[in-house]
């Protein structure tokens, strides 16, 4: 392995080291729909997140909050029990990417049918947490 990507690979694991995530796999609800939930939590604090996600009508934001929940136990493990009220936790990435499509027939008039996708998807959500140092920072820079 070379210098160059030696020093990018370890860059990129001191990321990862203050960012855990939680996937889910074949989630037999849309894409579509499921962007939807994705994009209204996007950016925002962990606690606020699971508020909206709660009082969704949609039925993807039960999964998705059963999603963020996993993804802030994985915080937790990670960060020797560390409570989740202390710390600046947001929602950094939402992923939804599409999985299998199981396709279907249905019958049709005058002998014909018609074909039926019934979509899933993946979804991956990664949680960071802010150094209370930076999140001072940005506030003060803000206030200016």
């Amino acid at each position: 392995m070379g210098a160059r990507k030696r020093i990018s690979a370890e860059r990129r694991k001191e990321a990862k080291k203050t960012t855990y995530f939680a996937s889910l796999r074949n989630n037999p609800t849309s894409p579509r729909k499921m962007r939807l939930v994705a994009d209204i939590i996007r950016g925002k604090e962990v606690n606020n997140a699971l508020n909206i996600l709660r009082f969704s009508k949609k039925e993807a934001a039960g999964k998705m909050e059963k999603l963020l929940l996993s993804a802030i136990k994985n915080w937790e493990n990670k960060n020797d029990g560390s409570r989740l009220e202390d710390s600046a936790l947001f929602v950094s990435d939402v992923y939804v990417d599409s999985a299998r499509v199981l396709k279907r027939l249905r019958t049709a008039p005058q002998g014909r049918a018609h074909r039926i996708r019934k979509r899933s998807n993946h979804v991956t959500l990664y949680v960071k947490s802010v150094n209370p140092a930076t999140q001072l920072e940005t506030v003060n820079q803000t206030e200016e």
